[in-house]
């Protein structure tokens, strides 16, 4: 390592000597004062003649710069190489997948791309416009205008925007739980100082050491996830929208309330499901900016009145700006009807295909409502027991999208699994992790292998599919059930004391109702 650096030296010796002329500096001693810091040598220093010290003509600043970084530069260096590295890491790993043969595969698998979010749907509305002919005359293409639009620009590098979508949403999450970190060590030292903790429940305090980590878990989490990975491959514009929900994450921890609300308006846009985070994100900003949530309280309205007008003025630019580029209202029920009537019914990881495959047309209005008010419904009670962790409160919702969209993908499940790492605090109190974890691995493998019995072999018929659907669904909800008991479960204890005892002094049992 010394030779590296005497070396280093030598070579920023030479070009500063060729570059002599150039600058007109005034002559400084800054080597000979650098010989006081230990990072020199005394080999280092005999190296060096006094010509080199005294005589060379450069700026204070290239040696400040280049030779000895600030505490806090060094600091932020060490933390971003590791992320630095991931990033390559998953970048090469999607270039190799991109210039393989597995490629085209896995673009066409139903877990992996949906109608709404395939590749080849995209290129056939991409030619649509080329020609002339709006991409939503026919029954193809569901992609918002703006989606088509950024394509028509950036078809010719479309695998690196899909890599580059998956890079900005690890990066905005990191950033995110990085800052949401240091929010929860700071409340929880508060509490410590305020004795608000019970004695016996000092163990489930966490600690700097063990929340270091977490936001390098949570981008290695997304980027090297199986699903995540598929789906860039596929070039699935589900990464896509990962990526504006990620930034509207980003914006909502950094307590950005105009950027919030774009970025919510911007998912919103993509898919209508999103809408039902508007209530996390007001929750995150009215605590950052101590608002109490009171329906008597003005201040309480005022906010809600504030970021409601951005939401929705954000909303009606992007409505607007999509008739000027199409001249049309055609892509309102292409995208937004297709999404909530459910026409097309090819099979895929969700609830919807077979069900409304086998039900009969004059009861399947009644059965569609019941199934889209599934995603919306659970906001208000989870709004309500969880409004004191808005942050939780976003993750339950987006797994309560990734399950009962109508049109899901394992992009979707990739996005919410990503936060698993945070709550790894919680794992002491879950009951079904290995039960889970097994469930779900075991249906990912069986997908296209019973696809395959009854595609392609005739061996098997839908309702083999739809069994593993419908499991691999249920397992999604106990690992979601699992996680709210659990942190549930915490905030009990972190009230009420670890050990709990009945009146007459025997062990209590928690239960969740």
């Amino acid at each position: 390592m010394e030779l590296l650096k005497i070396a280093f030296c030598r070579n920023l010796f030479k070009f500063l000597c060729f570059c002599r002329g150039l600058h007109s500096g005034v002559v400084v001693s800054t080597f000979a004062l650098q010989l006081e810091n230990p990072w020199f040598t005394s080999r280092l220093s005999r190296d060096l003649s006094a010509w080199s010290l005294h005589v060379l003509p450069v700026h204070a600043w290239v040696f400040s710069r280049v030779l000895r970084l600030p505490p806090t530069v060094q600091k932020y260096a060490e933390m971003a190489a590791p992320l630095t590295l991931l990033l390559v890491l998953a970048v090469t790993i999607r270039a190799a997948l991109f210039r393989s043969s597995l490629a085209e595969l896995i673009a066409e698998r139903v877990e992996v791309v949906s109608p709404i979010t395939a590749w080849k749907r995209v290129v056939e509305g991409l030619a649509l416009l080329d020609l002339g002919v709006s991409p939503y005359s026919g029954d193809v293409f569901h992609e918002t205008p703006l989606i088509i639009y950024l394509f028509h620009f950036v078809v010719d590098y479309a695998e690196i925007t899909f890599m580059l979508a998956d890079v900005i949403t690890a990066v905005a999450l990191y950033m995110a739980v990085k800052d949401y970190n240091k929010q929860v060590f700071r409340k929880q030292k508060f509490a410590l100082e305020a004795d608000r903790y019970p004695l016996d429940c000092l163990e489930l305090i966490r600690s700097p050491k063990e929340m270091y980590y977490i936001p390098l878990k949570v981008a290695m989490f997304y980027l090297l996830n199986p699903f995540t990975i598929l789906s860039c491959v596929a070039k699935s514009t589900c990464g896509l929208n990962n990526a504006v929900v990620a930034l509207f994450i980003f914006s909502t921890i950094k307590g950005n309330t105009l950027l919030s609300a774009i970025f919510l308006c911007l998912a919103t846009y993509q898919s209508i499901y999103p809408l039902t985070l508007c209530a996390p994100a007001m929750l995150y900003l009215m605590q950052r900016q101590y608002i109490p949530v009171n329906f008597r309280r003005a201040s309480f309205w005022w906010f809600i009145a504030q970021y409601l007008f951005m939401y929705l003025g954000s909303l009606f630019v992007l409505i607007c700006l999509s008739f000027f580029l199409l001249g049309s209202w055609d892509y309102m029920p292409s995208v937004y009807g297709f999404i909530l009537s459910v026409p097309d019914l090819t099979p895929n990881i969700g609830l919807f295909w077979y069900f409304f495959a086998e039900m009969f047309e004059h009861f399947r209005l009644f059965f569609l409502c019941v199934f889209q008010i599934n995603v919306f419904f659970y906001t208000i009670p989870l709004s309500v027991k969880l409004k004191e962790h808005p942050v939780f409160l976003i993750f339950m919702q987006l797994a309560v999208i990734s399950i009962f969209k109508s049109y899901p993908t394992v992009g979707d499940i990739a996005l919410y699994m990503a936060f698993l790492p945070v709550w790894s605090h919680l794992y002491r109190f879950l009951r079904n992790t290995f039960l889970v974890s097994c469930v779900l691995l075991a249906c990912s493998t069986l997908f296209p292998v019973l696809w395959h019995l009854w595609i392609y072999a005739g061996s098997a018929n839908s309702n083999f599919y739809y069994a593993i659907t419908l499991l691999f669904n249920v397992a999604q909800i106990l690992l979601v059930s699992d996680y709210f008991y659990a942190f549930l479960r915490r905030e009990h204890h972190l009230t009420y004391g670890l050990y709990l005892k009945r009146k007459d002094g025997s062990e209590a049992t928690l239960v969740l109702k």
